[in-house]
């Protein structure tokens, strides 16, 4: 186990520990011995976590602390490498780009046993099929679902008939051969799945659609039949 790995274990014990507990049993749990479970205490002081006790007397983490970026387990890592390298070749560019520099920036500041393992990541992405295109910009997406803003696009149907809509997004889906725009149309009146390569249109509305966009995936999700990730 790396040292990140054993601080950040430390860290979750305490947490499960709502009262004092002694070194010897903290060391135990986390199989170090107790002058590593000083010394490891010692250096989560340092970097803010609140943890009060001493030794003979028990130890509490207080509530409150946040981990630094760098506290990541190698499956954390691992996680976030697969991850990015998956929206960098199957999102847009804007998404990919972001995924890189997100990279970069966790990279920048991981110590340098887990910056080595990130380097050598064995995990790749395979390629995929050729994602149907189009012409709208999807960054204009996120920000409206973000903003819970209404768009209004043209929009050609499965049948090539063309429609012009107000709808109020709040969801966007990535698909192996798709991208999908989630959202209540209000010339249908009621929830619709709008592929991205056939709007041929799309133009932003100041106007905040009436919902709050978790209550209308909430909706849209118990309509599918999705169950919600708590």
């Amino acid at each position: 186990m790396s040292r990140s790995e054993r601080l950040l274990t430390l860290i979750q014990v305490l947490r499960r520990h709502r009262r004092p507990v002694s070194g010897r049993a903290l060391a135990a749990e986390t199989g170090i011995s107790l002058r590593t479970l000083y010394r490891d205490i010692a250096t989560l002081q340092a970097q803010g976590a609140d943890i009060e006790g001493e030794p003979g007397l028990g130890y509490v983490l207080r509530p409150g602390f946040m981990l630094p970026p760098l506290m990541f387990s190698e499956d954390e890592i691992e996680a976030l490498v697969l991850g990015s390298r998956w929206v960098a070749q199957r999102a847009d560019d804007r998404l990919g780009d972001a995924a890189r520099n997100a990279l970069a920036k966790i990279a920048a500041v991981l110590p340098d046993d887990l910056r080595q393992g990130l380097d050598a990541n064995a995990l790749l992405v395979g390629p995929g099929q050729a994602i149907a295109g189009g012409s709208i910009d999807l960054a204009a997406v996120r920000r409206a679902i973000r903003g819970e803003r209404k768009l209004a696009i043209a929009y050609r149907g499965p049948e090539g008939a063309e429609t012009r809509r107000v709808i109020w997004p709040f969801a966007l889906g990535f698909f192996d051969q798709v991208r999908m725009v989630v959202a209540w149309c209000e010339l249908r009146q009621g929830f619709r799945h709008f592929r991205t390569d056939r709007i041929l249109e799309l133009a932003p509305i100041e106007a905040r659609y009436p919902k709050r966009r978790q209550a209308l995936l909430k909706e849209w999700r118990e309509m599918q039949g999705i169950a919600s990730r708590d």
